[in-house]
This record gives structure tokens, C-alpha cells and sequence, in this order.
């Protein structure tokens, strides 16, 4: 059977993976914190039918070899860390990055997430949590008959209240710490906007918002996917038409075997 049949097909199925990607980013449009993610693709095995550098007679060698590759595959999929645009709504407890640096979260199993979802909310314990209930770490705990309207949280990550009638601001656990990775793209995804580390990622590096490389903390704020869905489009309508290209061919290759099956003598 001909060769191009099965390199066209690969090329079909790594198209079919591109249009996949390019669809989770597009659905995450509107997630808040969400990176958009990259298909990275390489080529397969080649066969050599004459390797470069062969002899050719006693004085000559051969320049060129002959080789032919055998299709594509995936290589990785890759989170692109690009900041994203940030909305103001006016939320006291809505905190948007601006920079490098993620949340630390604790979940259920006592396992530790990060995020870059800022949209906090208040338990009935008053300890700060997320939409789903997992406590932010180093954890933030307002003390009873606090004023929501009171709280303040700098662009260091201080936070401060007022209790009552008292016009005193007074701070609210160590404020707020970010965490941040040499190789944020080596973090595990495991949905609900978190990630894990990993030994790709390296270990979580503490710091305070604003200082040694860390992001900002901007209160009042979310940063909202960096999904750019022109781009996105363009993206799909190449991986279509690489798709369609890959199908003429395996089309082509048919067409070649039905002209040589059909010769007679």
C-alpha cells in the first residue's frame, strides 16, 4: 500500500487534536483566570533509502541522502501564561494578578492547588474561600460583626477591616502571599481552574504581592482569560484547511491505487 495513505491520515489526526484545543480555549472565553493552551506538533520517523555522505566513486560522495518522513504527531500541549485583560467590578473580594504568581489553595483531601481565579468569596465563618469552598492559604479569617464594605486589600496583599462603629483599620491574618514557578507550562491541569505542581514546574516559591518578581494584587478586580478569539479563529481556520489538505491526499493515494489496480495487460 502506498506510504501516503498512513502519513496523510497522521496529519488528519493531529489536526483533529488542534481543532480540540482550539475548541477548549474558545469555550473558556469568558473563564476567569483561564490560559489558553498550544498544540506543539514534530515529525515522525524517517525512512533513509541513502544516507548523506555515501560514497559515490573512490573520489565523490553523495550530498544529499534520501528520506522520506513517515507523518506528524503530537509533541506537547503547552499553557500560555500571557496576562490577561483585567475587569473592574467594583467586588470587594475579587483580587486580579497583575504579573507573575498564583493563589494557593487548599482543597477537600487536604492537597494544595494554585489558581490565578481571583473571585473570592466570604464562608460563614468569615474565612475567605472560593466559589467552591476551598480555603485560600496562608488563610484570611475576618473577625465576627466585621464591615464587608470596610475591607481593604493593598496592592501587597495587606488586609485590613473595620469591626463595628470603629473607624480603626485592623489587619486581617499575614494579608495575602502569591506563589510563583520556574516553569509555570510544567504544571498539571486538573480543571476547576487549578493547577498543580509538578517536577516539571519545580517547587512553589513564596513571596509578598508586589516584590521580587511576584504580580500585584488588585482589589475590586478579576483578570479574565487571555483567549483572543480572532486569533483563535484564524488558528481553526488553518488546522480546517490543513485538515481538508491532508484528506486530498489520502483522497490522491486512493485514486493512484484504483489507476494501477484497473492496468491489464
Amino acid at each position: 500500500m502506498m506510504r501516503s495513505l498512513w502519513t496523510a491520515a497522521s496529519g488528519m489526526h493531529a489536526q483533529q487534536f488542534n481543532i480540540d484545543t482550539i475548541a477548549h480555549n474558545l469555550s473558556n472565553v469568558n473563564t476567569t483566570g483561564f490560559k489558553k493552551g498550544r498544540a506543539d506538533f514534530e515529525d515522525l520517523l524517517y525512512q533513509k533509502d541513502r544516507l548523506a555522505g555515501t560514497p559515490s566513486s573512490l573520489d565523490t560522495q553523495v550530498p544529499t541522502g534520501i528520506q522520506v518522513g513517515h507523518g506528524v504527531k503530537v509533541a506537547a500541549t503547552q499553557k500560555m501564561y500571557s496576562q490577561g485583560s483585567l475587569e473592574l467590578t467594583g467586588n470587594k473580594l475579587d483580587i486580579a494578578l497583575e504579573g507573575e504568581g498564583f493563589f494557593r489553595i487548599q482543597l477537600y483531601d487536604g492537597s494544595i492547588a494554585y489558581t490565578r481565579d481571583g473571585a473570592f468569596k466570604i464562608d460563614s465563618n468569615g474565612q475567605v474561600v472560593t466559589h467552591n469552598g476551598y480555603r485560600l492559604e496562608p488563610e484570611l479569617i475576618f473577625p465576627s460583626l466585621f464591615l464587608p464594605e470596610s475591607i481593604s486589600i493593598t496592592q501587597d496583599g495587606k488586609v485590613t477591616c473595620r469591626v463595628g462603629g470603629s473607624d480603626i483599620d485592623i489587619p486581617v491574618g499575614r494579608g495575602m502571599e502569591l506563589y510563583r514557578f520556574v516553569n509555570p507550562a510544567g504544571l498539571k491541569n486538573i480543571g476547576e481552574n487549578f493547577v498543580k505542581e509538578t517536577e516539571a514546574s519545580g517547587p512553589a516559591i513564596a513571596g509578598r504581592p508586589g516584590y521580587r518578581g511576584m504580580g500585584k494584587t488588585l482589589q475590586g478586580m478579576v483578570e479574565m482569560s487571555n483567549v483572543k478569539v480572532v486569533e483563535e479563529m484564524v488558528n481553526m481556520i488553518v488546522a480546517q484547511r490543513a485538515y481538508e489538505m491532508n484528506s486530498k491526499a489520502i483522497q490522491t493515494s486512493d485514486s493512484m491505487l484504483g489507476t494501477a489496480s484497473s492496468l491489464k495487460r
